[in-house]
């Protein structure tokens, strides 16, 4: 399990050595995402890549210890929401409206995505 998570980590190492490299725009850990997907797609392919820390599911495992605690990582977030009362007394109303705002959006593309993927299985469903 530690290999997994080692595996893990440098992935996301890996994404943030190559946004600060190439300049990218994107976040270096949705780089470090994506490796990782490859990765475990091509596990599946490669006999190569089914040994250490990929084989038996070692990185399902690791992710789900991961995820099971992902609540301690709100912590540093509501230390640091604390030290800045100041600002949030101050713009309260400016970051509530921007929270339902986004949420509203979020809801929005998250059902416009959920619509035209059912749509697409469905068209892929009937024409196959």
């Amino acid at each position: 399990m530690i290999a997994s998570l080692g595996l893990i980590l440098l992935c996301q190492l890996i994404g943030e050595i190559a946004v600060r490299e190439f300049g990218l725009p994107i976040p270096g850990p949705v780089i470090g995402l994506v490796l990782l997907f490859v990765l475990l797609l091509g596990r599946d392919r490669i006999a190569l890549l089914r040994q250490g820390p990929l084989q038996a599911g070692g990185v399902e495992q690791a992710s789900e210890g991961m995820l099971a605690h992902l609540s301690l990582l709100f912590v540093p977030a509501g230390v640091g929401v604390v030290q800045q009362l100041d600002l949030v007394a101050e713009h309260g109303v400016a970051i509530f409206l921007i929270l339902i705002l986004s949420a509203v959006v979020t809801l929005l593309v998250t059902a416009v995505t959920f619509l035209a993927t059912s749509r697409l299985l469905a068209r892929k469903r009937s024409a196959g």
